[in-house]
């Protein structure tokens, strides 16, 4: 039987004695999960830390850290956006929280306003919305709705390792086929390559496009900072196959972590060229909210001796700050090192071919599905 785990509740501000407990959870509970620490989000008033009561706690295993899923009750299923400094106005999120677990995910922050952490918990409780396909019907049927492309994985995987089962993000794929929807879809993940019939069909109407996130080449780092995302070898074989398949495929080299990845770069892009890559983009780390700490802690812990140089350069680019979140500057940083990293990605995407301007997805093929009781009302009663 599991021990029990002896928590206090403190005020989330600073205070004197917040030192005595920790929200970091013990690396055997873990269990491969990317963060460290599973502190509560900005909006509780209080932090649930661990300390040792005298009562031998230590002696005992913390239980593992297992993977929750829940239902996601969201009456709408199409997310708007009207960023300046972003390619698509609307997007859809099959699942919130991802289990991947990337230690610098920028959707972190938004498990706070669900009440969980940002932390583990948002690598181990995982939102699901079962019934995306069905809502996602009703927002294309309304008189109103005018077509542009759908984006998914801008905010978490649509192919994180629960899709397997529950294939909400297959049934997104079947209507928007049916409807001649385009889309765009961003992964980390190998398993896209089941839905390789339905993004060929489209892909051959010009109304699909994949990307997959390629951040490192070391499969060890890759371990440590995405773990339980595909392998690096694994993604660029889906690339190839996907490829392949005729779908039009590009690589996003995101995020770049300068002094920790930013190296690799150029090795990423030639070999995703190589399997089959004909487009590319980069995002420089951004670090909003909690992943600010969350990230510096793993940093710590992962590599302690460029942990000091990887934070003194993206406070470089981000005007002496951890993060700025003005438009324009938060996706690229400001400064001579971000200037030298996008002069480097316009050099290599120019040699590599993979700069050239492609068309965009066909926006004039969406219709609504002729159904059996359409058809035959077109013979009259």
């Amino acid at each position: 039987m599991p021990r029990p785990v002896t928590v206090r509740l403190e005020e989330t501000a600073e205070t004197a004695g917040r030192q005595e407990g920790t929200a970091k959870v013990d690396a055997a509970a873990r269990g491969g999960r990317g963060t460290l620490s599973n502190a509560n989000g900005r909006f509780e008033r209080f932090d649930a830390v661990a300390f040792d009561d005298g009562w031998g706690q230590g002696d005992e295993p913390a239980p593992r850290i297992e993977t929750r899923v829940q239902t996601d009750k969201s009456r709408t299923i199409i997310t708007r956006n009207d960023s300046p400094d972003i390619s698509f106005d609307r997007s859809i999120n099959p699942y919130r929280g991802c289990e991947h677990g990337c230690t610098y995910c920028f959707a972190r922050p938004t498990h706070a306003y669900l009440g969980f952490s940002p932390g583990i918990d948002f690598e181990s409780r995982i939102l699901a919305k079962p019934d995306a396909a069905r809502l996602l019907e009703g927002e294309l049927g309304a008189r109103s709705y005018a077509c542009r492309p759908i984006a998914m994985g801008t905010n978490t995987d649509p192919y994180q390792p629960v899709e397997k089962k529950l294939r909400i993000t297959r049934g997104i794929l079947e209507v928007l086929e049916r409807w001649n929807h385009p889309l765009t879809i961003v992964t980390k993940s190998a398993l896209v390559q089941r839905d390789i019939d339905i993004l060929g069909r489209m892909a051959r109407l010009n109304l699909a496009k994949v990307a997959l996130s390629v951040t490192t080449l070391d499969r060890r780092l890759a371990r440590r900072m995405e773990p339980r995302a595909a392998t690096p070898e694994k993604r660029l074989e889906t690339i190839k196959a996907l490829s392949a398949a005729g779908v039009p495929v590009g690589v996003m080299t995101a995020p770049m972590i300068p002094g920790l990845n930013d190296h690799e770069m150029e090795a990423i892009l030639e070999a995703a060229a190589k399997a089959g890559a004909t487009i590319a983009g980069y995002v420089m780390l951004r670090l909003p909210l909690e992943i600010k700490d969350l990230f510096q802690e793993w940093l710590a812990a992962a590599v302690p001796e460029r942990a000091g140089r990887v934070m003194a350069l993206i406070r470089d680019m981000r005007g002496g700050k951890a993060y700025d979140s003005t438009f324009g500057l938060r996706q690229r940083g400001t400064g001579p090192y971000a200037d030298l990293i996008a002069q480097r990605f316009r050099l290599a995407t120019a040699r590599l071919g993979l700069d050239i301007s492609r068309r965009p997805l066909d926006i004039t093929k969406f219709r609504r599905p002729l159904e059996r009781d359409d058809q035959m009302a077109l013979f009259g009663d």
